[in-house]
């Protein structure tokens, strides 16, 4: 699996205003900003994520997946510029 390959997979199954994902090929970290966040919790927003993934997480495809989940208004917080 690419950086390439991942994101796309993110990207057509959850609406996103920012998505950057880098990693090794096992090892993955995503930034992921989204208005579908809004309202809700930390795992909440990691579930909606792996369910982006189905099958490739659970047959270990993408090993480890670690993530940073915002919603705009966050993104925008951190001093990040609005798209």
């Amino acid at each position: 699996m690419t950086a390439d390959q991942l994101r796309s997979l993110i990207a057509a199954g959850l609406a996103c205003e920012h998505l950057h994902v880098q990693g090794d090929g096992r090892h993955w970290y995503a930034t992921i900003v989204s208005t579908a966040f809004s309202g809700k919790r930390p795992i909440q927003r990691h579930q909606m994520v792996y369910a982006t993934l189905g099958e490739k997480i659970r047959n270990d495809e993408v090993h480890a997946l670690s993530m940073k989940t915002l919603t705009p208004d966050e993104w925008v917080a951190q001093g990040r510029p609005q798209h």
